[in-house]
Parts: C-alpha cells; sequence; structure tokens
C-alpha cells in the first residue's frame, strides 16, 4: 500500500504542478507573448527571458520544448534560442527552492486544503482572472500535498531496513556510485518527464535518510542530462532549426556535467560551505544544499557557456546539416506551427497567428497565377501552367488550413483564458476564409477551361476589365495581410472597406454595361455569360477578404 499510496502522491504532485503551470500561463499569457516577441539577438537579455519565463511557469521542460516550437516557427534563431535554453536552466531551479522551502522547512501542505477551498470559491467567479488564478492555487496545493503524501508513504529506513536496502548499498562504491546516481537521476527525469518530480523525489530520499549529500547531489546532475530527452523528443518532428536547438541544449547541459563530474568533490564540498553559511539545522542544510547546488550548478555553466553561443550554434550545424527543397514543398506545408507547443497554449498562439499571415501571403501568390491565366486564356500553353497552378494552390490551401484548424483544436479550450479562446474561433474563422480563396481561384481556372472547351474565348475587353478586378483585389489583399500582421494594434479596418466598396463599384459597373449590350453581342452572349460569371466569383473573393478584416476586428 506504501508504494501505491508513493505512486498516487507522485501523480498528484506532477498534476498539480502541471495545472500550476496552465494556471500561471492562463494569467500571464499574453505577458509572456509580448516578453518573447522582443528578443533580441543579445544572449544576455536571452538568459534572463529564459529565467524569467521558466520562473513564471515553473517548467524548464515547457519552456525549453516551447523555444524549440519558437525556433522552428522562425520566431526564434538559433543563437537566441541558445541563450533563452541557458536561461531556462536557472530558471527551473527557482522550483528546486520552493519545494524545499515550503515543502520541507515550512510544510506548506497544512495550508493546502484551506487554500483549495479558496481556489474552489474563485473558480465559481464569473471573471476570467479570478478563475485562472484559482486554477494556479489548486495546483499549488495539489503539488504539496503530493510531496507531503510522498514524504509520508517513503518507509523510514531507520524502522525498516530490509525495505529498499539495496539502494543504501549502491553507496560506498567512489566515483562508480557517482555515475550510478547520475544514471538514476537521468532514467527517472526520463520516465516522469519533470526535472521538478525528480528533485523533490532527490530531497525526499535525502531527507529520510536513504541516500548520502554527495549521492543527491549526482542524481541532480543526472536530471540535467534526462531533461534535455523532453526537447529531443519535441524536436524530432520539428524543423532542421528545432532539432539544432535541442541538441544545443544536450551540448550546454552535457557539458556542464563533465566539468561537475571532474570536480565532483571540490564542487560538492563548496556546496556544503556556502550552505554552513547560512546558519541553519542540519537537516535543512542538507536539503536546502541540494537547492544550492542545483543552482550554482547552472549559474556557473551559464557563465562558461555563454561565451561560446557562436561556437555551439556553429557546432550544432554542423552536426545538423540543412535538407535543400523546392520552393513548392516549403510552400505546401506549415512553418510556423509547432505540435510541441500544444503544453504552452497561452504562446502557441503567437506561432498559429504567423502560419495565418502566412497563409495569406500564399494565397495572395494564387492570386497572382489567377491574374496570369485570365489574361493568357487564349493561349493554350500558358494558360495550362497556371492552371495546374492554381490546381496545386488550391490543395495547398486545403492542406495547411487542415493543419491550422486541427493545431487550433488540439489547444484544447479548457487549457485558455477566455480572451485566447476568442482568438482561437477568429484564428479558424480566417483559416475558412483563406482557404475558399484557394477554392475561388481553381474554379474560376476550371471555368476558363470549359470556356476553351467549347470553342469560346474571352474578348479583349473582357481580359482588361478582369484583369483590372484582380488589380483591385491584389490591393485587398495587401490591405488584408497588413490587418494580419497588425492586428494587436489595429483601431479599425477602413483600409479594407474601402477596398471592398471599390470591388463592388466595379463589379457592379461592369455588370450593368455588359447586361445594357447583351441584345447587341449575337453570338458573343456565350463569352458574356462565362464573363459575368468569371466577374461574379472575383467579387466573391473581395466579399472574403474583407470576411477576414472584420474576424480580425472583432478580437482585437
Amino acid at each position: 500500500m506504501n508504494l501505491f499510496t508513493l505512486l498516487g502522491a507522485l501523480g498528484m504532485f506532477l498534476y498539480g504542478m502541471n495545472m500550476m503551470s496552465t494556471g500561471l500561463q492562463k494569467t500571464a499569457g499574453n505577458g509572456l507573448r509580448k516578453l518573447l516577441g522582443t528578443m533580441t539577438s543579445n544572449p544576455f537579455k536571452g538568459v534572463l527571458t529564459g529565467f524569467g519565463v521558466t520562473a513564471a511557469i515553473q517548467s524548464s521542460s515547457a519552456t525549453t520544448v516551447m523555444v524549440v516550437g519558437f525556433v522552428s516557427a522562425g520566431l526564434l534563431t538559433l543563437g537566441q534560442a541558445i541563450g533563452v535554453i541557458m536561461g531556462a536552466n536557472i530558471g527551473t531551479t527557482m522550483t528546486a527552492w520552493i519545494i524545499a522551502v515550503f515543502g520541507f522547512k515550512a510544510d506548506i501542505s497544512a495550508l493546502a486544503v484551506p487554500l483549495m477551498g479558496l481556489g474552489f470559491i474563485m473558480s465559481l467567479s464569473k471573471k476570467d482572472k479570478l478563475r485562472n488564478i484559482s486554477e494556479l492555487i489548486i495546483g499549488f496545493s495539489l503539488l504539496f500535498l503530493g510531496l507531503s503524501l510522498m514524504k509520508s508513504s517513503v518507509p523510514d529506513l531507520s524502522q525498516t531496513p530490509e525495505v529498499l536496502e539495496f539502494i543504501t548499498k549502491w553507496s560506498g562504491h567512489g566515483f562508480f556510485s557517482v555515475l550510478l546516481f547520475l544514471f538514476l537521476g537521468t532514467i527517472l527525469t526520463l520516465i516522469l518527464q519533470s526535472s521538478s518530480a525528480t528533485v523533490a523525489l532527490t530531497l525526499i530520499m535525502l531527507n529520510m535518510g536513504w541516500i548520502q549529500f554527495d549521492m543527491a547531489a549526482a542524481m541532480v546532475l543526472g536530471e540535467n542530462i534526462g531533461t534535455t530527452i523532453t526537447a529531443n523528443l519535441a524536436a524530432s518532428i520539428g524543423s532542421v532549426n528545432a532539432k539544432r536547438a535541442a541538441l544545443a541544449h544536450t551540448v550546454f547541459n552535457l557539458f556542464g556535467v563533465i566539468w561537475a563530474l571532474a570536480l565532483f568533490g571540490p564542487f560538492v564540498r563548496f556546496i556544503q560551505w556556502i550552505v554552513s553559511l547560512m546558519g541553519v539545522d542540519e537537516a535543512t542544510s542538507l536539503v536546502y544544499g541540494i537547492s544550492m547546488l542545483h543552482t550554482v550548478f547552472n549559474l556557473i555553466n551559464t557563465f562558461i557557456m555563454i561565451w561560446f553561443t557562436k561556437v555551439i550554434e556553429k557546432l550544432v550545424t554542423t552536426i545538423i546539416k540543412d535538407k535543400p527543397e523546392s520552393a513548392e514543398a516549403i510552400e505546401g506545408r506549415i512553418k510556423y506551427i509547432d505540435y510541441g507547443l500544444i503544453a504552452t497554449p497561452e504562446l502557441a498562439l503567437a506561432e498559429s497567428s504567423r502560419e495565418i499571415i502566412r497563409f495569406g501571403k500564399i494565397m495572395k501568390n494564387g492570386l497572382e497565377y489567377l491574374s496570369e491565366a485570365i489574361f493568357h486564356s487564349d493561349n493554350s500553353e500558358k494558360f495550362t501552367e497556371y492552371r495546374n497552378k492554381l490546381v496545386k494552390y488550391e490543395e495547398i490551401s486545403d492542406r495547411i488550413e487542415y493543419e491550422i484548424v486541427k493545431f487550433l483544436n488540439d489547444l484544447g479550450k479548457n487549457h485558455l483564458s477566455e480572451e485566447s479562446k476568442e482568438t482561437v474561433r477568429s484564428q479558424i474563422r480566417i483559416s475558412g476564409e483563406l482557404e475558399s480563396l484557394g477554392d475561388s481561384g481553381e474554379s474560376i481556372s476550371r471555368s476558363l477551361l470549359n470556356m476553351g472547351a467549347y470553342g469560346r474565348k474571352l474578348t479583349s475587353e473582357h481580359v482588361n476589365k478582369l484583369c483590372k478586378m484582380t488589380g483591385l483585389l491584389s490591393q485587398a489583399y495587401e490591405d488584408m495581410i497588413y490587418n494580419l500582421e497588425n492586428a494587436s494594434s489595429i483601431k479599425d479596418i477602413k483600409n479594407a472597406e474601402i477596398d471592398e466598396k471599390a470591388i463592388n463599384d466595379f463589379r457592379t459597373e461592369c455588370r450593368e454595361t455588359e447586361l445594357k449590350d447583351i441584345e447587341t453581342k449575337g453570338d458573343t452572349y456565350f463569352e458574356t455569360v462565362f464573363y459575368l460569371n468569371i466577374l461574379e466569383q472575383l467579387e466573391k473573393m473581395g466579399d472574403f477578404l474583407i470576411n477576414i478584416s472584420q474576424a480580425i476586428k472583432l478580437n482585437s
């Protein structure tokens, strides 16, 4: 039963950690997105950003996975990402201090149940911010309840020395024991997918007397290796730069573990000396010592490695080389969204926004092909070339829309603030409108193809007017893309409204002129029908464009 209680308590700890992290992200989601948006190439600012974000969301794995995703999306360069990863390693040590101070010294678990009551009351509020804070409080309470249950369910070796006595036999073998516990820390972190959980278990084992301080120190070093596995798994389906960012994280931590092992004895004594200056009792000094070792290790490692950011960047770039791809292959798939960021949904919206902007630009390329198809509608060879491109772009639009909508749905509505939920709804609508633009381009080219099959062609006057219409649409595309790029700051969409009016007015003018002269058309009546149909379809594309800007305005 103790074993099952321990596993259940560990599950409660991990669930509480995840819930607290989610609540923090919801509460500070916009602030974190803005912080990442102001990144510069300065590695020192990158370190501060990584530290700040990880301290806020209490998960270095989440930060690292997020950074890998942002590199894959092109929001961060590889050099910037390396700095953020270094900062994330420092930020995660805050969790160890919180657990050490509140879980062992103060034992906040006594307040956990009342705090959960407070969190429940706040969760009933109609205010989105209070509900987010309630999630944070309940997660915080579950974390320390889980920690308390873990401590109480761990056998006391002084009373039952036969329980897990074999662990104590692992010590006393010199450097071999250090490597053994380093491996144990790595495996535990890999299994639990949480460096914080591994640190908590290490603190419990040390506090209960299972292991000595130096073996606990070795486990913490192993945790620094194990935590890199998460980022590498996230990067395995990402871009080349995402894989490089994950590898840079591994290089950074491995270098740190190597120098720490080479100087293991002096390093451990140095940490014990620092803790002795704090004037705490022996039991507390052991727990604080592990937290101090975790912090000092990452501070020293960052101080050394920050000067070699360019070297690390060159190393990982040499190991993981670029794969040449055609422009069509690049356009035909998503570029900016990364499924690793589903763990940090509030921050993932920045990527989907960037992908939608790219989607809009791809559809504008399709408009240029449509204009060429209309202009060369009487040239079989040229028309076929542009018609094939429009068919391909229709397929591309279907694929990109599917990927964006799937990504937005997978973020999970229960893990987003109300504001972010509205953003998701807006982005899904915009994606649908952009996909409709791809359908329209292919449909118009099919109309032209059918017209040619009947041995008919547009008059030069028709071609000129339709090309003028695509010119008006081109301006509407430009303004739509501008609105997408400035969605957070635009106060109105007058530019889009002006474009829509110009498109409608020109459509009406062309239609009235054509209908007025229809009785005199004679044998060209057939062409007139196709011409008016294409004109209406082009005007419908203007409707899709104004719908996109309206969706932006509704969400701003």
